[in-house]
């Protein structure tokens, strides 16, 4: 009786001993899982918000450097109508002009002006006279917008006083056309000017992330683009505006908005993505954790090491994500533009004294037509393409090519003896053959060719910035020459068109 009595109490005890252990143990490894999950989803989280934060401050250069692009060509087009002195040093107020020769002298200008008009999407691109009197390609919409009051209204335009032009939008209000204007003289001004909508080549990019917003904002805070169509024209959020007072280039994270602008000229580019749309998914992704944190621990340690490891990968596939979409164009396979960019640039840095590069830039012709005609998303499949040829033709393992903005792509080869150069045309005219029996549409109406331009580097330029511009003249002298072709620029004419 006595043994019976002592043997129960201890087995009593040794059974709430071990459910005390187990207790104990299951709080400790939950509370041990907790602390460590919470301190890594803390890190993650910095993690993710620094990646998404660079990827929108990249996005935000690459756009300015797109819509700088967009309008240098613009002005580019603007300069050219200078080169024939007719066109500056005719006044059509002079009271001694004759009449029949200030006709055949207006045919003459508008004639040139026509065929230095290489862009279809222009909806002016002419002359306008302080007496109202006009030459070249002037819109209706543009006549009836400014009036008599024209020439003054363009004057009031031009707010650069060293280069005598000046950009504009939202004129009297109208803001589905941009402007730019240049003074040819006194009673004189070049006008050329292009409807909004063409702006979605420029900030159309794959990296953009479907909650972001791309405005393109002027001095008084009024929205010229947009994604959102019906916010154009209309003053931008103060809640925006508050957070970018007196910022010109900055990416700032509040509960509210991640926010990225860039200056361009006196207009700003604003991205920006609704906080609580960004960081969903992450919170969404903490719940899981705890959740499976605590059945884990309840279950085993040895659970809980698979979970560590089950939680460790879909990080790792963000910020593995997060990098590629930093540094390739994921519509076309190729490097984007910072990257593609920096590529060029340490090659260049690295190179050995005796080596040179060719500088290849390419863009495609009738791409609007088949955007405009087939749809974007046809569009798409036309970039993709280009990326494989650019992929095959630059195959080498010294050869880097990228995707510029737009339609517009980019690649380096390295020249290594004089025989080079005889693989630098050979290579251009591989490019131009790739598209030439390239067609689009069920029907094939639309050819699909490109203009190329190439520059030697360090012939013609010692970093990216200058061996892009001199590859720019080369292919807009192929542009001129009726494109599907391509040049390799001279150092100043551009006059060795190859094909």
């Amino acid at each position: 009786m006595s043994k019976r009595t002592i043997g129960k109490p201890s087995i009593k005890t040794i059974r709430r001993l071990k459910f005390y252990m187990i207790i104990g143990y299951v709080l400790i490894l939950i509370a041990a899982i907790m602390s460590v999950s919470f301190l890594y989803m803390k890190k993650t989280d910095e993690v993710i918000i620094n990646k998404v934060t660079e990827m929108s401050s990249s996005l935000s250069t690459q756009m300015k450097l797109n819509l700088e692009g967009y309008l240098s060509r613009i002005e580019t087009i603007g300069a050219l109508a200078f080169g024939d002195e007719t066109t500056y040093s005719y006044d059509a107020t002079d009271p001694s002009n004759d009449e029949y020769e200030a006709i055949s002298t207006e045919k003459r200008i508008t004639d040139k002006l026509s065929s230095l008009c290489i862009m279809d999407n222009l909806v002016d691109y002419g002359i306008i006279y302080s007496n109202n009197r006009s030459v070249g390609k002037i819109s209706n919409s543009t006549t009836t917008l400014f009036g008599e009051n024209m020439f003054k209204e363009l004057s009031s335009m031009i707010t650069r006083h060293r280069t005598n032009d000046g950009w504009a939008a939202g004129c009297k209000g109208d803001y589905r056309r941009i402007y730019y204007v240049k003074r040819v003289h006194s009673n004189a001004i070049l006008i050329i000017s292009f409807y909004v909508k063409e702006l979605e080549s420029v900030f159309d990019s794959s990296e953009i992330n479907g909650n972001m917003t791309v405005r393109l904002v002027d001095d008084q805070n009024n929205i010229i683009y947009s994604f959102e169509r019906d916010e154009i024209g209309t003053e931008i959020d103060t809640a925006i505006t508050e957070r970018t007072k007196d910022k010109n280039s900055a990416v700032m994270m509040d509960d509210k908005y991640l926010i990225s602008i860039e200056k361009n000229g006196k207009w700003h580019i604003v991205t920006t993505i609704d906080t609580a749309s960004l960081l969903h998914e992450k919170n969404n992704m903490h719940i899981y954790i705890y959740l499976t944190a605590a059945i884990a621990a309840l279950l085993s340690a040895l659970i809980a090491v698979r979970f560590s490891f089950r939680i460790t990968a879909p990080v790792t596939d963000v910020v593995m994500h997060l990098d590629t979409k930093a540094s390739i164009d994921q519509l076309t396979g190729v490097f984007n533009k910072l990257t593609f960019e920096d590529a060029v640039n340490q090659h260049f840095e690295n190179r050995k004294d005796s080596e040179k590069y060719a500088f290849i830039l390419l863009d495609l012709d009738n791409f609007k037509g088949v955007n405009d005609n087939l749809g974007h998303a046809y569009g798409d499949r036309v970039l993709a393409k280009t990326g494989s040829i650019l992929r095959f033709v630059f195959s080498d393992d010294t050869d880097i090519s990228g995707r510029l903005g737009g339609d517009e792509f980019g690649a380096l080869m390295r020249l290594d003896d004089e025989s080079s150069f005889d693989v630098l045309n050979q290579k251009c005219a591989d490019l131009c053959d790739a598209f030439s029996t390239h067609y689009t549409g069920d029907d094939g109406k639309y050819k699909i060719s490109a203009s190329i331009g190439a520059a030697i580097f360090p012939d013609h330029g010692n970093n990216f910035a200058d061996i892009y511009s001199s590859a720019d003249k080369a292919l807009y002298y192929s542009k001129g020459k009726g494109k599907d072709t391509y040049t390799i620029y001279d150092g100043g004419h551009n006059k060795e068109d190859k094909q």
